[in-house]
């Protein structure tokens, strides 16, 4: 056997696969077409953010990469929603869910994805466990009872007891293994980027509704002695890509206007990326030799900071099932178990969020004023408030 576990993607879920199963003693390889971009600056540099919850902070200390992030993550205390549905883009309605109401921390701690990748690829160069291959992709599969057999992109095959599709949305390694997905598409896109304002931002993140989807604001350490926040703008597939021909002083009145000033004028402080929202889940999450993590097994819009820590709450149930297989890691038994663990719990996240983002797109102002509304009585219930609270952190509904 070359190797215990090959992981398919080397994108930030990849990676922290590698590390997880690499720090358990297993033998592992890890896989990526492309080379991590690890500079901020740097062309094709993620500008996206992540916001690890708690049961994902404790997953990456326990793993060993927290001790790498802490001094560069930025708590979120206080998630902010605003509708401002009405015919003016200003808040009607704000409501604001403090972590204190259900916890001694914060709700999460939100992090550049640049970074993210830089981190994790410099913990994962330092376990003798593991190896990384950029420029190397997955291309092929064949599985059998007592192996899977894994052709590479160069030319080469190599053979393990598990492989891991981390490889994204489109996974060959799904698609591979004969695994069909389910998806629906919003006509959506949205743009990430970062920006600074003069009002700090107080640890509060801040999700305003008003059409087309929701307008994010996250924090982000102070950049240049300014206050900072990332922002995820979802909008209807034509007006994304209008905004992102903007130049810079119309792109900022506009981002500034739809933000309803909550932090006063903001100022672009990146370049800015768009990519297109859709919401997806493959029909199975295993298959003889193979698990899908990440967005190989569930794609959600960004909204309440599920995606990857729905991935990583993959990773550590497969890790689990793996330490009870012991040396029959990867066999169907356990890929059974991972399957069934987890699939009741995507699926209804999926939908829900599915949900919550046709919710947000609301054009007619009928409809914009019954989401003001829920909004409202959603709040004014304390119970009720609690356990969206929980079920944010990732309890089970």
């Amino acid at each position: 056997m070359d190797y215990d576990i090959v992981v398919s993607g080397g994108g930030i879920a990849g990676m922290a696969a590698a590390v997880a199963f690499g720090a358990d003693g297993h033998c592992v390889l890890c896989l990526d077409p492309a080379s991590p971009v690890t500079d901020r600056e740097a062309e094709g540099a993620d500008l996206r953010t992540t916001a690890f919850l708690q049961p994902a902070q404790r997953f990456l200390d326990d793993i060993g990469l927290w001790p790498r992030l802490a001094a560069h993550a930025m708590p979120l205390q206080v998630m902010r929603i605003i509708d401002a549905g009405g015919k003016a883009p200003e808040p009607r309605v704000t409501k604001s869910f403090d972590a204190s109401d259900i916890s001694g921390l914060p709700f999460g701690w939100n992090l550049p994805n640049w970074l993210l990748r830089r981190e994790f690829m410099a913990h994962m160069n330092s376990l003798e466990t593991v190896t990384f291959r950029a420029g190397v992709a997955t291309s092929s599969l064949f599985t059998r009872e007592g192996d899977a057999r894994v052709g590479l992109s160069d030319g080469t095959k190599v053979r393990c007891r598990l492989v891991i599709a981390a490889d994204g949305r489109n996974s060959p390694m799904r698609k591979a293994a004969g695994i069909d997905v389910q998806t629906t598409r919003f006509g959506q896109k949205a743009l990430a980027f970062a920006v600074t304002h003069p009002d700090p931002h107080n640890n509060v993140s801040t999700e305003i509704h008003r059409t087309g989807g929701p307008f994010t604001l996250v924090p982000l350490p102070d950049l240049d002695g300014q206050p900072s926040s990332a922002i995820v703008w979802m909008e209807e597939g034509p007006k994304a890509d209008a905004l992102m021909t903007l130049d810079q002083d119309a792109f900022e009145t506009a981002m500034t206007e739809r933000s309803c000033g909550v932090l006063g004028p903001l100022r672009l402080a990146s370049r800015r990326s768009i990519w297109p929202i859709i919401s997806q889940h493959a029909d199975r999450l295993s298959g003889e030799r193979i698990a899908l993590v990440a967005e190989a097994a569930h794609v959600v819009p960004p909204i309440g900071a599920q995606g990857l820590n729905m991935s990583l709450k993959d990773l550590a149930t497969l890790r689990d099932f793996a330490r009870q297989a012991g040396d029959e890691v990867g066999n169907r038994t356990m890929l059974d178990r991972y399957h069934q663990k987890r699939i009741a719990d995507v699926r209804t996240r999926v939908a829900g969020i599915t949900l919550l983002n046709r919710t947000s797109m609301l054009g007619a102002q009928p409809l914009r004023d019954m989401r003001a509304m829920g909004l409202d009585a959603l709040y004014t219930l304390k119970p009720v408030r609690k356990t969206l609270m929980q079920l944010g952190l990732g309890a089970r509904g």
